[in-house]
């Protein structure tokens, strides 16, 4: 036990850190690919956050490679099970969540621009807030391969990883210490993510108002 000990206390912190961020930030990022219940885009800009902070010069490389890698498993796995659940009973219940999951009218919007666009509209499904899983539905409908899919996601978790980790490289340039960037990067990202719903909200009651005001 003492040997053990002295080896812990002879770890460098951030190596440390990086040891234990890394693998955390690629399964939190893959099961909020999987279940929506982790904020993804607010890790990768906070471990993008602290990655700034680091003297390690890959810092923020690893940072950009384990959440793209991570993202586009949990996008392939998801898609996965989709295409599973429209040919299996057992599987019908994954099919059955993304259908929850996607709004009527986003899913007809992403179906017609897939129609019109093909598989660049996965690039942008990861760029906007809650596009993702109504253009996944909507390959998974219009019944694309998987490989398809796959060349389609993978330009897509590149872009979408490059832009929250630069939304966390302005937050942890602006501030001194991590942690101030990192709540910084938190709230752009829920910015950004409630933006669109608030955008329609605004649309739908200026609507209501000016056929009411008829």
């Amino acid at each position: 036990m003492t040997v053990l000990g002295e080896l812990v206390r002879s770890v460098p912190p951030e190596s440390t850190q990086q040891a234990v961020g890394y693998p955390s930030l690629f399964l939190l990022v893959v099961l909020g690919s999987l279940v929506p219940v982790v904020p993804t885009g607010a890790l990768v800009s906070s471990a993008a956050v602290v990655a700034f902070h680091h003297t390690s010069p890959f810092a923020l490389l690893m940072v950009f490679a384990v959440a793209s890698c991570a993202a586009f498993l949990g996008d392939v796995g998801l898609y996965w099970l989709g295409r599973r659940g429209s040919h299996s009973r057992n599987g019908s219940r994954w099919l059955a969540r993304l259908r929850a999951r996607a709004a009527p009218e986003r899913l007809a919007q992403a179906q017609r621009k897939l129609r019109e666009h093909g598989v660049l509209v996965l690039v942008l499904s990861r760029l906007v807030p809650a596009g993702r899983i109504p253009v996944m539905l909507a390959c998974l409908l219009a019944a694309m391969p998987l490989p398809r899919f796959v060349r389609g996601d993978i330009p897509a978790c590149l872009a979408w990883a490059a832009t929250y980790q630069l939304i966390g490289l302005l937050s942890g340039s602006l501030f001194g210490k991590p942690w101030q960037g990192v709540v910084m990067a938190i709230g752009l990202t829920v910015v950004i993510s409630a933006a669109p719903a608030a955008w329609r909200r605004v649309r739908a009651g200026g609507a209501g108002g000016g056929e009411g005001g008829a």
